[in-house]
């Protein structure tokens, strides 16, 4: 009886050392990027991490879905927006790490609901094998991509499906003061410019890669990746300056391996992570980040200064307006 009891607390004491070493994630990483960070988190912690990738989308989907029984603790990566909806619709919870204070305040949520990891900013790619051809340089900015030379030559995606050709809507629209009448007359001239809307906002990059468009409009990581096996692009950040997407990080509502979760948020914010990340061609947004990693410098860029917040909250406004006054030409 004494042994079958010795066994009984054995059995329960092994499974809540191993329930207390885990933490549940969902992530909108690249999967190669995730398995590498969450690999080197349990190797330096003994923390395994359970994760399953999902879009930003899905993700806030999925918590609305699990509001009463939350099934992952910690959601690492998404675009930003997603994260400010999460934390609107009441799935999230809030987080002041002690690392917080190395990532500038325009990357982080000022109630700490959730905070940046890193940016990817967006850019312009010129196949300069077709633009030699076509006797056109890379254009510089974003008055220059809607001159008359570009005409037909430029490719980006549709707002409707695309995050990133939601933020060049919004990029323009805070470049010119939150004029909207300004913002839409400048999306007219861009619209001759552009032979295509992509459903994708990396497919731009893509066909100009291949040759199959001289030029396009992307995020520049995406852009980096593709130069890296060998497509003939140029990256050009405009000099007006430039929208970005935000990358983030929330601790979700309610979950469970609450403490193991804040371990791995941390972990996320430290210096070798930061390291790691920038290897994947963003930008990290942490003053920890080592500034030699990343093929851009953040410091060197002159970037918008977006409201994230309202951005979310006049998405289906702005995007309903552009399917009126542009997508239905």
């Amino acid at each position: 009886m004494k042994k079958s009891i010795f066994l009984v607390v054995l059995l329960i004491v092994g499974i809540m050392a191993f329930s207390g070493n885990v933490v549940k994630a969902y992530t909108t990483l690249e999967e190669p990027l995730a398995k590498e960070l969450f690999d080197r988190f349990e190797e330096e912690t003994g923390i395994k991490v359970e994760w399953v990738r999902l879009s930003t989308g899905e993700t806030v989907a999925r918590l609305e879905a699990e509001r009463e029984n939350p099934q992952a603790s910690i959601w690492v990566g998404g675009v930003g927006l997603g994260h400010v909806e999460a934390k609107q619709k009441g799935l999230t919870t809030p987080y002041k790490s002690p690392l917080a204070q190395y990532t500038p305040a325009q990357f982080r949520d000022p109630e700490n609901y959730w905070i940046g990891l890193y940016i990817g900013v967006l850019a312009f790619a010129t196949n300069e094998e077709r633009a030699k051809e076509l006797g056109l340089e890379a254009p510089k900015g974003w008055f220059d991509i809607i001159d008359s030379k570009y005409k037909g030559l430029v490719r980006v995606a549709n707002p409707n499906t695309s995050g990133t050709a939601y933020n060049v809507i919004t990029t323009i629209l805070h470049l010119f003061h939150e004029d909207e009448e300004l913002t839409f007359m400048y999306l007219h001239h861009l619209d001759r410019s552009i032979d295509q809307y992509t459903k994708s906002g990396s497919a731009g990059g893509k066909q100009a890669a291949i040759g199959e468009i001289p030029f396009a409009i992307g995020y520049a990581h995406d852009l980096f990746k593709l130069i890296a096996n060998g497509a003939p692009l140029k990256v050009t950040v405009p000099e007006e300056g430039t929208g970005f997407e935000l990358a983030s990080m929330s601790l979700i509502k309610n979950g469970p391996n609450p403490v193991n979760a804040k371990k791995l948020y941390n972990w996320m914010l430290q210096k070798e992570a930061q390291a790691m990340i920038a290897k994947w061609f963003v930008i990290p947004v942490s003053k920890l980040a080592p500034k030699d990693k990343a093929p851009l410098n953040i410091d060197d860029l002159r970037i918008v200064n977006q409201d994230f917040v309202w951005d979310a909250a006049n998405r289906e406004r702005l995007v309903e307006r552009w399917n009126k006054e542009i997508g239905a030409k």
